[in-house]
């Protein structure tokens, strides 16, 4: 098997409004697009954004609060300026302030928001991990 991650889909309450969202903060939807689902190109994935009741009956599981998913998702920027940038943007377009950017301790610069539907995403600067000229982050030990 190769390893591969090719489509999160994220649960939403209001397809419209998440929708709005992610667009508001930058994010084109394809074409591919349909009235029960949107989906957005990202660097190597795909993001979508399903109705939560669709997305759980589709799984075949029971749709219930989760409060803490433990699950996020993360936009790892070139520089600090950038990731200042992506987070104000996130914010200015509706997105919950969780936690501000800030150094961390693992030498990196780092904050929280939670979209409309309350995922979080990570905005972060990464020395470790640097990205290629497409926004493409590859682990150290990463063979081409």
């Amino acid at each position: 098997m190769q390893p591969r991650l090719s489509l999160v889909t994220l649960g939403v309450s209001d397809l419209e409004k998440s929708r709005a969202f992610y667009e508001a903060w930058g994010w084109k939807a394809s074409s591919a697009s349909q009235p029960g689902v949107v989906f957005f190109q990202a660097n190597g994935l795909a993001l979508a954004l399903f109705g939560r009741a669709d997305l759980a009956k589709d799984a075949g599981v029971e749709d219930r609060p989760t409060g803490f998913a433990a699950v996020t998702l993360a936009y790892n920027a070139h520089s600090k300026q950038e990731a200042d940038e992506v987070y104000a943007r996130a914010i200015t377009a509706g997105a919950s302030a969780m936690k501000p950017l800030q150094d961390v301790f693992w030498g990196g610069y780092s904050g929280y928001f939670a979209d409309p539907d309350g995922h979080l995403w990570e905005v972060a600067w990464n020395p470790f991990f640097p990205l290629d000229e497409q926004g493409c982050l590859f682990l150290p030990d990463h063979q081409t």
